[in-house]
């Protein structure tokens, strides 16, 4: 059984109360494929404002979550308070928060158990920076971040993994095909021998990196390749033709 392709859009800290309308209100009226799973990720603030206008049909994503269930973390939010109010994934391990906010592998992948165990799904990050890849270190860094999530989740049913190479992001540089199938088929064979046959079969492997209408319908051909986690073109109306790289 094919894999279902997967699209995410990754607003990040941009938007406002008018702007995300709009944005939900054009892809409301998107002709879509049902064949196609489709999730955004606003700001935490517009969360509910996103889940309340958006139809049926297109899931909403958190960027981030706490590593524990409840309790006293100012300025945290829980699997279980994303899943009350109908938010059914979350972001893990995006490298602006590895870099940034220094968040470990331990980090992401405790909380990565966190949302599965909230019973939201997953969209774990993974990548490598130029400097990792001009050192021939890209699998190395991959599997290193992957397999810490693997020592504690053995049931990646509901992880979508996205390879994010930290070099394409917003630079508008893009991983070539050929690049991105190499690493994206190096995980599937990775999670072939830690995980089963199954899992590396029905396991998601998606791309992002300067994502755009311009080069997805390239990067869709590949084997490997299920889809997109998209920044800056998921809040522009070309997006809808991102979604549609398969149609």
């Amino acid at each position: 059984m094919p894999r279902q392709f997967f699209v995410g859009g990754n607003f990040k800290m941009n938007g406002t109360i008018d702007s995300i309308k709009s944005i939900v209100h054009h892809l409301n009226d998107a002709k879509v494929s049902s064949d196609i799973e489709v999730v955004i990720a606003p700001p935490a603030l517009y969360l509910l404002l996103t889940r309340e206008h958006l139809r049926k049909g297109i899931e909403v994503a958190a960027q981030n979550l706490f590593d524990q269930p409840n309790g006293a973390f100012t300025g945290e939010i829980s699997a279980a308070q994303l899943k009350d109010s109908g938010i059914t994934w979350a972001l893990v391990g995006h490298s602006e928060r590895r870099t940034l906010l220094q968040e470990s592998d331990e980090f992401v992948a405790k909380k990565t158990k966190s949302a599965l165990d909230g019973g939201i799904g997953a969209i774990l990050c993974c990548g490598e920076t130029l400097e990792q890849r001009e050192g021939d270190k890209t699998m190395e860094v991959v599997i290193r971040q992957l397999s810490a999530v693997a020592s504690s989740v053995k049931d990646w049913s509901k992880i979508v993994v996205a390879y994010e190479p930290v070099w394409a992001i917003g630079t508008g540089k893009v991983a070539t095909t050929e690049q991105a199938q190499e690493v994206h088929k190096g995980i599937r064979e990775w999670i072939g021998k830690e995980l089963g046959s199954e899992a590396a079969e029905k396991t998601r492997i998606i791309y992002g990196g300067s994502v755009s209408e311009k080069n997805c319908k390239e990067l869709a051909k590949a084997e490997d390749i299920d889809g997109f986690l998209v920044g800056g073109a998921s809040l522009k109306p070309a997006f809808v033709d991102i979604i549609n790289a398969k149609a």
